[in-house]
């Protein structure tokens, strides 16, 4: 047990954030992602049972966001006539200003496929259980 590390951070996520450098990023995907298929060329975490928000805040704790990249943090955008709500986007913009100052300034939106060709390039995916929509977000480390 360490102090002050949230609980959420398994020692095996711990690990792949210490290991990323600066710009290296992170998928947190919802539960409808093709992490396994998406992640052939990066490490997956398994967190079922936990949503994206708890996750996001808890590696916030400890993840610096890429202050040199004008948007560090992906979403993935509607697909051209999805008419689905996305309060969770609401969610995390304030869980992102809670730990750096840009808040939603900091959050870019890619087409569908684009964020899944960037996530294929992403040092790890992490698949949670997160049953919302569009729920998917791609971070930038930063430097300390």
């Amino acid at each position: 047990m360490l102090k002050g590390i949230p609980p959420i951070l398994s020692p095996e996520l711990l690990k792949v954030l210490c290991e990323m450098g600066h710009g290296d990023r992170i998928v947190i995907a919802d539960g409808n992602f093709p992490a396994q298929s998406m992640g052939k060329n990066s490490i997956v975490i398994r967190l079922d049972g936990h949503g994206v928000p708890e996750i996001l805040d808890a590696i916030l704790t400890v993840f610096p966001l890429d202050t040199y990249a004008t948007k560090p943090v992906t979403l993935m955008e509607l697909v051209k006539g999805d008419t689905v709500e996305t309060p969770i986007w609401e969610t995390y913009e304030k869980i992102i200003e809670k730990h750096d100052t840009r808040g939603e300034d900091a959050v870019d939106h890619r087409e569908r496929f684009a964020f899944y060709e960037e996530a294929k390039s992403s040092y790890a995916i992490i698949a949670t259980g997160e049953k919302a929509l569009y729920a998917n977000i791609m971070l930038q480390k930063g430097v300390i």
